[in-house]
């Protein structure tokens, strides 16, 4: 069974920053793309990050320049450093695969979400 796991929410300053990870563990052949999305009360869950295998990367334009994705293939894991964090930035982050993983004995593709991480940013 696949699983992603996040980590490292939590509560911070306006200014301040906070790392994500996540893990995604299980009878995984492959990760395509990895990303993290989230969710603020009342608003539609959106694309924060995104990163393909290759590590070519793309934001939502109210975080470019302050907010990294990276990703560790070996370790099947996905990272998001939140600089500068601002007030706005307050959700429940998810983070998201697209992979290719075996059972029994065949081959699948599907989208994964982790279970979320709250972030809150006080002003």
């Amino acid at each position: 069974q696949v699983q992603l796991v996040e980590s490292g929410g939590g509560l911070v300053q306006a200014g301040g920053s906070l790392r994500l990870s996540c893990v995604a563990s299980g009878t995984i052949l492959r990760i395509n793309a990895m990303g993290w999305y989230r969710q603020a009360p009342g608003k539609q869950r959106e694309l924060v990050a995104k990163i393909t295998s290759g590590g070519n990367t793309n934001y939502v334009d109210s975080v470019e320049g302050r907010f990294i994705i990276s990703r560790d293939n070996a370790k099947n894991m996905v990272y998001l450093q939140m600089n500068s964090l601002k007030p706005e930035d307050t959700a429940v982050y998810y983070c998201n695969a697209d992979l290719t993983y075996y059972r029994y004995g065949y081959r699948y593709t599907a989208d994964y979400w982790g279970q979320g991480t709250q972030v809150t940013v006080s002003s």
